[in-house]
């Protein structure tokens, strides 16, 4: 009969024929280490996107207001990432980091919008 061993620290099993570990430690350990490159990305794109939130926040104290893309670029903010996007019927796109958003306006300012309930 084959000896089974744990894929984590090599401690024979005993138990289930299924069974891939000896302890729930070894499984999370295991899992982790698989998954650290996937996580380290995710960290690196939410820290960015809680950053954009926060600059928005800043501006935009009272629920709408405009500023220039100068002041957003100063502070950090980074276009490229965003939570989501909600078009409006007369086709303008806001583009939202959790519950703050922005869109183009004419030439380098943008408005700055706190989401509201309706806004999927």
């Amino acid at each position: 009969m084959n000896k089974r061993t744990c894929l984590e620290c090599s401690q024979q099993l005993n138990g289930r024929k299924d069974q891939k570990f000896c302890s729930d430690y070894c499984r999370n350990v295991h899992n982790n280490r698989l998954n650290e490159d996937c996580t380290n990305e995710m960290r690196k794109i939410n820290r960015i996107l809680r950053r954009n939130r926060k600059i928005l926040e800043g501006f935009n104290q009272n629920g709408k207001t405009s500023v220039t893309v100068f002041h957003l670029s100063e502070q950090g903010f980074n276009f490229h990432y965003f939570t989501n996007v909600y078009k409006t019927q007369k086709g303008t796109s806001y583009f939202f980091c959790y519950d703050q958003g922005y869109t183009k306006l004419t030439g380098d300012k943008y408005i700055l919008v706190r989401k509201k309930d309706y806004v999927v």
